[in-house]
Protein backbone atom coordinates (compact mmCIF):
# COMPACT_ATOMS: atom_id res chain seq x y z
CA UNK A 1 0.00 0.00 0.00
CA UNK A 2 2.77 2.44 0.94
CA UNK A 3 4.60 1.48 -2.24
CA UNK A 4 2.20 3.52 -4.34
CA UNK A 5 3.34 6.68 -2.54
CA UNK A 6 6.59 6.26 -4.47
CA UNK A 7 4.73 7.56 -7.53
CA UNK A 8 5.02 10.99 -5.92
CA UNK A 9 8.80 10.77 -5.43
CA UNK A 10 9.36 13.59 -7.90
CA UNK A 11 7.32 15.84 -5.62
CA UNK A 12 8.86 14.57 -2.39
CA UNK A 13 12.19 12.81 -2.98
CA UNK A 14 12.33 10.77 0.31
CA UNK A 15 9.42 8.73 -1.05
CA UNK A 16 11.93 7.17 -3.43
CA UNK A 17 12.95 4.91 -0.52
CA UNK A 18 9.68 3.01 -1.01
CA UNK A 19 10.90 1.73 -4.37
CA UNK A 20 13.61 -0.29 -2.58
CA UNK A 21 12.64 -3.81 -1.57
CA UNK A 22 15.24 -3.83 1.20
CA UNK A 23 13.74 -0.72 2.81
CA UNK A 24 10.20 -2.07 2.64
CA UNK A 25 11.33 -5.47 3.94
CA UNK A 26 12.88 -3.75 6.94
CA UNK A 27 9.67 -1.83 7.52
CA UNK A 28 7.65 -5.05 7.24
CA UNK A 29 9.78 -6.79 9.87
CA UNK A 30 9.48 -3.94 12.34
CA UNK A 31 5.75 -3.42 11.75
CA UNK A 32 4.75 -7.07 12.21
CA UNK A 33 7.13 -7.58 15.15
CA UNK A 34 5.84 -4.54 17.06
CA UNK A 35 2.24 -5.47 16.24
CA UNK A 36 2.68 -9.00 17.57
CA UNK A 37 4.80 -8.05 20.56
CA UNK A 38 2.43 -5.37 21.85
CA UNK A 39 -0.86 -7.16 21.19
CA UNK A 40 0.22 -10.58 22.47
CA UNK A 41 -0.37 -9.92 26.22
CA UNK A 42 -3.98 -8.82 25.68
CA UNK A 43 -4.52 -11.60 23.15
CA UNK A 44 -3.18 -14.21 25.59
CA UNK A 45 -5.42 -12.81 28.34
CA UNK A 46 -8.47 -13.11 26.05
CA UNK A 47 -7.61 -16.70 25.17
CA UNK A 48 -7.15 -17.58 28.84
CA UNK A 49 -10.50 -16.04 29.69
CA UNK A 50 -12.18 -18.06 26.94
CA UNK A 51 -10.18 -21.14 28.05
CA UNK A 52 -8.94 -21.65 24.51
CA UNK A 53 -6.18 -24.11 25.29
CA UNK A 54 -4.76 -26.96 23.27
CA UNK A 55 -5.24 -30.50 24.62
CA UNK A 56 -1.97 -32.14 25.68
CA UNK A 57 -1.57 -35.65 24.26
CA UNK A 58 -1.67 -38.31 26.97
CA UNK A 59 0.90 -40.47 25.19
CA UNK A 60 3.43 -37.63 25.00
CA UNK A 61 6.38 -36.97 27.31
CA UNK A 62 5.15 -36.79 30.94
CA UNK A 63 6.87 -33.41 31.40
CA UNK A 64 4.44 -31.87 28.91
CA UNK A 65 1.43 -32.29 31.17
CA UNK A 66 2.36 -29.05 32.96
CA UNK A 67 1.57 -27.27 29.68
CA UNK A 68 -2.11 -28.08 30.09
CA UNK A 69 -4.16 -24.89 29.99
CA UNK A 70 -1.65 -22.93 27.90
CA UNK A 71 -3.58 -20.87 25.32
CA UNK A 72 -3.39 -21.99 21.72
CA UNK A 73 -4.37 -20.35 18.42
CA UNK A 74 -1.45 -17.93 18.61
CA UNK A 75 -1.28 -18.40 14.87
CA UNK A 76 -4.13 -15.89 14.61
CA UNK A 77 -1.75 -13.21 15.86
CA UNK A 78 1.05 -14.30 13.51
CA UNK A 79 -1.31 -14.47 10.53
CA UNK A 80 -2.85 -11.07 11.25
CA UNK A 81 0.54 -9.40 11.66
CA UNK A 82 1.94 -11.03 8.52
CA UNK A 83 -1.04 -10.13 6.34
CA UNK A 84 -1.35 -6.60 7.75
CA UNK A 85 2.34 -5.81 7.38
CA UNK A 86 2.45 -7.25 3.86
CA UNK A 87 -0.56 -5.20 2.80
CA UNK A 88 1.15 -2.11 4.17
CA UNK A 89 4.61 -2.55 2.66
CA UNK A 90 4.39 -4.85 -0.38
CA UNK A 91 3.63 -4.02 -3.98
CA UNK A 92 0.07 -5.30 -4.08
CA UNK A 93 -0.22 -5.78 -7.84
CA UNK A 94 2.58 -8.36 -7.77
CA UNK A 95 1.26 -11.84 -8.58
CA UNK A 96 3.54 -13.59 -6.09
CA UNK A 97 2.29 -11.35 -3.30
CA UNK A 98 -1.33 -11.97 -4.27
CA UNK A 99 -0.78 -15.74 -4.29
CA UNK A 100 1.05 -15.66 -0.96
CA UNK A 101 -1.62 -13.55 0.74
CA UNK A 102 -4.47 -15.73 -0.52
CA UNK A 103 -2.65 -18.96 0.36
CA UNK A 104 -1.72 -17.74 3.85
CA UNK A 105 -5.31 -16.75 4.53
CA UNK A 106 -6.68 -20.05 3.19
CA UNK A 107 -4.28 -22.24 5.18
CA UNK A 108 -4.66 -20.02 8.24
CA UNK A 109 -8.43 -20.49 8.16
CA UNK A 110 -7.98 -24.25 7.69
CA UNK A 111 -5.70 -24.37 10.73
CA UNK A 112 -8.08 -22.18 12.72
CA UNK A 113 -10.97 -24.55 12.01
CA UNK A 114 -8.82 -27.45 13.17
CA UNK A 115 -7.84 -25.66 16.40
CA UNK A 116 -11.39 -24.43 16.98
CA UNK A 117 -12.85 -27.94 16.78
CA UNK A 118 -10.26 -29.23 19.27
CA UNK A 119 -11.33 -26.54 21.72
CA UNK A 120 -15.07 -26.24 21.11
CA UNK A 121 -15.98 -29.88 20.63
CA UNK A 122 -13.14 -31.92 22.08
CA UNK A 123 -15.55 -34.79 22.79
CA UNK A 124 -16.37 -35.41 19.12
CA UNK A 125 -13.25 -33.85 17.57
CA UNK A 126 -10.41 -34.44 20.06
CA UNK A 127 -7.88 -34.19 17.22
CA UNK A 128 -9.68 -31.50 15.26
CA UNK A 129 -10.32 -32.04 11.58
CA UNK A 130 -9.83 -35.56 10.28
CA UNK A 131 -6.51 -36.12 8.47
CA UNK A 132 -8.42 -36.84 5.25
CA UNK A 133 -10.25 -33.49 5.30
CA UNK A 134 -7.10 -31.58 6.24
CA UNK A 135 -4.92 -33.16 3.55
CA UNK A 136 -7.68 -32.80 0.94
CA UNK A 137 -7.97 -29.08 1.66
CA UNK A 138 -4.20 -28.68 1.40
CA UNK A 139 -4.11 -30.65 -1.85
CA UNK A 140 -6.87 -28.45 -3.30
CA UNK A 141 -4.80 -25.31 -2.79
CA UNK A 142 -1.53 -26.92 -3.85
CA UNK A 143 -3.00 -28.25 -7.10
CA UNK A 144 -4.41 -24.83 -8.01
CA UNK A 145 -1.09 -23.08 -7.37
CA UNK A 146 0.96 -25.78 -9.09
CA UNK A 147 -1.30 -25.77 -12.14
CA UNK A 148 -1.13 -21.97 -12.29
CA UNK A 149 2.68 -22.02 -12.27
CA UNK A 150 2.68 -24.77 -14.91
CA UNK A 151 0.68 -22.64 -17.35
CA UNK A 152 2.05 -19.28 -16.17
CA UNK A 153 5.55 -20.22 -14.97
CA UNK A 154 7.79 -17.93 -12.92
CA UNK A 155 10.34 -18.24 -15.73
CA UNK A 156 9.16 -19.62 -19.08
CA UNK A 157 12.61 -20.91 -20.03
CA UNK A 158 12.68 -23.13 -16.95
CA UNK A 159 8.95 -23.87 -16.73
CA UNK A 160 9.31 -27.62 -16.20
CA UNK A 161 12.95 -27.73 -15.12
CA UNK A 162 14.13 -28.25 -11.56
CA UNK A 163 17.58 -26.95 -10.68
CA UNK A 164 19.85 -29.34 -8.81
CA UNK A 165 21.54 -27.35 -6.01
CA UNK A 166 25.32 -26.78 -6.17
CA UNK A 167 25.35 -27.41 -9.94
CA UNK A 168 25.15 -24.42 -12.29
CA UNK A 169 23.79 -26.18 -15.37
CA UNK A 170 22.25 -29.38 -14.02
CA UNK A 171 18.47 -29.51 -14.36
CA UNK A 172 15.82 -32.21 -14.20
CA UNK A 173 13.06 -31.78 -16.77
CA UNK A 174 9.88 -33.16 -15.20
CA UNK A 175 7.44 -32.12 -17.92
CA UNK A 176 3.83 -32.45 -16.79
CA UNK A 177 5.08 -34.09 -13.58
CA UNK A 178 6.18 -30.63 -12.47
CA UNK A 179 2.63 -30.14 -11.16
CA UNK A 180 2.84 -33.27 -9.00
CA UNK A 181 6.28 -32.28 -7.73
CA UNK A 182 5.12 -28.77 -6.78
CA UNK A 183 2.08 -30.18 -4.99
CA UNK A 184 4.34 -32.49 -3.00
CA UNK A 185 6.60 -29.56 -2.02
CA UNK A 186 3.73 -27.35 -0.83
CA UNK A 187 1.75 -30.00 1.05
CA UNK A 188 4.87 -31.63 2.45
CA UNK A 189 6.22 -28.32 3.75
CA UNK A 190 2.94 -27.39 5.41
CA UNK A 191 2.63 -30.72 7.23
CA UNK A 192 6.32 -30.99 8.13
CA UNK A 193 6.20 -27.67 9.98
CA UNK A 194 2.99 -28.78 11.67
CA UNK A 195 4.76 -31.90 12.99
CA UNK A 196 7.71 -29.81 14.22
CA UNK A 197 5.42 -27.68 16.38
CA UNK A 198 5.78 -29.66 19.59
CA UNK A 199 8.31 -27.83 21.78
CA UNK A 200 8.32 -24.25 23.04
CA UNK A 201 9.95 -22.00 20.45
CA UNK A 202 11.06 -24.83 18.17
CA UNK A 203 8.75 -24.44 15.18
CA UNK A 204 8.66 -20.64 15.11
CA UNK A 205 12.42 -20.38 15.68
CA UNK A 206 13.13 -22.79 12.83
CA UNK A 207 10.69 -20.94 10.58
CA UNK A 208 12.39 -17.60 11.24
CA UNK A 209 15.72 -19.11 10.15
CA UNK A 210 14.26 -20.80 7.05
CA UNK A 211 12.21 -17.76 6.03
CA UNK A 212 15.25 -15.50 6.38
CA UNK A 213 17.19 -17.82 4.06
CA UNK A 214 14.42 -17.91 1.46
CA UNK A 215 13.95 -14.15 1.73
CA UNK A 216 17.53 -13.80 0.51
CA UNK A 217 16.98 -16.35 -2.27
CA UNK A 218 13.81 -14.50 -3.35
CA UNK A 219 15.59 -11.15 -3.40
CA UNK A 220 18.45 -12.52 -5.51
CA UNK A 221 16.13 -14.36 -7.90
CA UNK A 222 14.16 -11.17 -8.49
CA UNK A 223 17.29 -9.11 -9.15
CA UNK A 224 18.42 -9.43 -12.79
CA UNK A 225 22.11 -8.71 -12.19
CA UNK A 226 22.50 -10.73 -8.98
CA UNK A 227 20.70 -13.78 -10.39
CA UNK A 228 22.89 -13.71 -13.51
CA UNK A 229 26.09 -13.28 -11.51
CA UNK A 230 25.22 -16.10 -9.08
CA UNK A 231 23.89 -18.40 -11.77
CA UNK A 232 20.44 -18.90 -10.26
CA UNK A 233 17.17 -18.94 -12.17
CA UNK A 234 15.95 -15.35 -12.60
CA UNK A 235 12.32 -14.78 -11.64
CA UNK A 236 11.04 -11.28 -12.48
CA UNK A 237 8.96 -9.87 -9.64
CA UNK A 238 10.01 -12.51 -7.11
CA UNK A 239 11.88 -9.93 -5.06
CA UNK A 240 8.56 -8.79 -3.57
CA UNK A 241 8.37 -12.11 -1.75
CA UNK A 242 11.18 -10.75 0.39
CA UNK A 243 8.70 -8.28 1.85
CA UNK A 244 6.14 -11.00 2.59
CA UNK A 245 8.73 -13.26 4.20
CA UNK A 246 10.09 -10.31 6.16
CA UNK A 247 6.60 -9.68 7.53
CA UNK A 248 6.34 -13.33 8.64
CA UNK A 249 9.81 -13.14 10.22
CA UNK A 250 8.85 -10.04 12.21
CA UNK A 251 5.61 -11.66 13.35
CA UNK A 252 7.60 -14.75 14.31
CA UNK A 253 10.07 -12.75 16.37
CA UNK A 254 7.28 -10.99 18.23
CA UNK A 255 5.55 -14.31 18.86
CA UNK A 256 8.75 -16.05 19.95
CA UNK A 257 9.02 -13.56 22.83
CA UNK A 258 5.99 -15.27 24.38
CA UNK A 259 6.45 -18.74 22.91
CA UNK A 260 9.96 -19.41 24.21
CA UNK A 261 10.28 -21.79 27.16
CA UNK A 262 8.11 -21.85 29.19
CA UNK A 263 5.58 -20.88 26.54
CA UNK A 264 2.76 -18.51 27.42
CA UNK A 265 1.00 -19.34 24.16
CA UNK A 266 1.13 -21.94 21.36
CA UNK A 267 0.72 -21.14 17.67
CA UNK A 268 -1.48 -24.16 16.95
CA UNK A 269 -2.34 -25.36 13.46
CA UNK A 270 -3.55 -21.85 12.67
CA UNK A 271 0.08 -20.78 12.50
CA UNK A 272 2.01 -23.90 11.51
CA UNK A 273 -0.09 -24.84 8.47
CA UNK A 274 0.09 -21.43 6.83
CA UNK A 275 3.73 -20.72 7.70
CA UNK A 276 4.87 -24.09 6.35
CA UNK A 277 2.64 -23.80 3.32
CA UNK A 278 3.86 -20.37 2.23
CA UNK A 279 7.46 -21.50 2.68
CA UNK A 280 6.78 -24.30 0.19
CA UNK A 281 4.96 -21.90 -2.15
CA UNK A 282 7.95 -19.53 -2.03
CA UNK A 283 10.28 -22.38 -3.00
CA UNK A 284 8.08 -23.17 -6.02
CA UNK A 285 7.65 -19.49 -6.92
CA UNK A 286 11.38 -18.75 -7.16
CA UNK A 287 12.32 -22.13 -8.70
CA UNK A 288 14.39 -23.19 -5.69
CA UNK A 289 12.44 -26.31 -4.80
CA UNK A 290 15.17 -28.85 -4.02
CA UNK A 291 17.14 -26.51 -1.78
CA UNK A 292 14.12 -26.56 0.55
CA UNK A 293 15.18 -30.06 1.57
CA UNK A 294 18.36 -28.51 3.00
CA UNK A 295 16.96 -25.19 4.28
CA UNK A 296 14.09 -27.05 5.92
CA UNK A 297 16.15 -30.10 6.79
CA UNK A 298 14.92 -29.96 10.37
CA UNK A 299 11.30 -30.11 9.19
CA UNK A 300 12.17 -32.94 6.81
CA UNK A 301 13.78 -34.99 9.58
CA UNK A 302 10.75 -34.47 11.85
CA UNK A 303 8.36 -35.63 9.12
CA UNK A 304 10.56 -38.59 8.17
CA UNK A 305 10.78 -39.71 11.78
CA UNK A 306 6.99 -39.98 11.90
CA UNK A 307 6.77 -41.84 8.58
CA UNK A 308 9.54 -44.27 9.55
CA UNK A 309 8.05 -44.84 12.98
CA UNK A 310 4.62 -45.66 11.56
CA UNK A 311 6.04 -47.90 8.82
CA UNK A 312 8.33 -49.79 11.19
CA UNK A 313 5.59 -50.38 13.75
CA UNK A 314 3.11 -51.60 11.16
CA UNK A 315 5.61 -53.74 9.25
CA UNK A 316 7.71 -55.14 12.10
CA UNK A 317 5.77 -54.31 15.25
CA UNK A 318 8.80 -52.39 16.51
CA UNK A 319 9.55 -48.70 16.98
CA UNK A 320 12.68 -47.02 15.64
CA UNK A 321 12.44 -44.03 17.95
CA UNK A 322 11.34 -43.83 21.56
CA UNK A 323 8.66 -41.45 20.31
CA UNK A 324 7.94 -39.51 17.13
CA UNK A 325 8.30 -36.75 15.99
CA UNK A 326 12.04 -36.69 16.49
CA UNK A 327 12.15 -33.97 19.15
CA UNK A 328 10.18 -36.19 21.54
CA UNK A 329 12.74 -38.98 21.03
CA UNK A 330 15.50 -36.76 22.40
CA UNK A 331 13.29 -35.66 25.29
CA UNK A 332 12.82 -39.28 26.30
CA UNK A 333 16.57 -39.78 26.05
CA UNK A 334 16.82 -37.35 28.95
CA UNK A 335 17.42 -34.02 27.19
CA UNK A 336 15.57 -31.12 28.78
CA UNK A 337 13.14 -29.33 26.48
CA UNK A 338 15.16 -26.07 26.25
CA UNK A 339 18.26 -28.09 25.32
CA UNK A 340 16.44 -29.95 22.54
CA UNK A 341 15.10 -26.67 21.15
CA UNK A 342 18.46 -24.88 21.31
CA UNK A 343 20.34 -27.73 19.66
CA UNK A 344 17.73 -28.18 16.94
CA UNK A 345 17.88 -24.45 16.17
CA UNK A 346 21.67 -24.67 15.89
CA UNK A 347 21.18 -27.46 13.35
CA UNK A 348 18.66 -25.29 11.48
CA UNK A 349 21.18 -22.44 11.29
CA UNK A 350 23.94 -24.74 10.02
CA UNK A 351 21.60 -26.19 7.36
CA UNK A 352 20.65 -22.70 6.19
CA UNK A 353 24.33 -21.77 5.89
CA UNK A 354 24.95 -24.94 3.85
CA UNK A 355 22.02 -23.99 1.61
CA UNK A 356 23.34 -20.44 1.15
CA UNK A 357 26.70 -21.89 0.16
CA UNK A 358 24.97 -23.19 -2.98
CA UNK A 359 24.97 -19.62 -4.26
CA UNK A 360 28.75 -19.81 -4.75
CA UNK A 361 29.38 -23.54 -5.11
CA UNK A 362 28.24 -23.92 -8.71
Amino acid sequence: MLYFLSYFKDTFSPLNLLTYITFRAGGAILTSMIFTWFLAPKFIACLRKAKMSQPIRNDGPPTHQVKSGTPSMGGILILSATLGSTLLWAKLDNRFIILSLMSALYLGLLGFLDDFLKWKDSLHYPKGLSPLIKISAQLFLAIIISAYFFYFPPNHEYATKINVPYFKSLFINLGIWTIFFSVMIIVGSSNAVNLTDGLDGLAIGSLIISSLTYALFAYLAGHAKFSQYLGIIPVPGAGELTVFLAASIGAGLGFLWYNCYPAEIFMGDTGSLFLGGVLGITAVSIKQELILIIVGGLFVSEALSVLLQVYSFRARGKRIFKMAPLHHHFELLGWQEPKVTARFLIVAIVLSLIALASLKIR
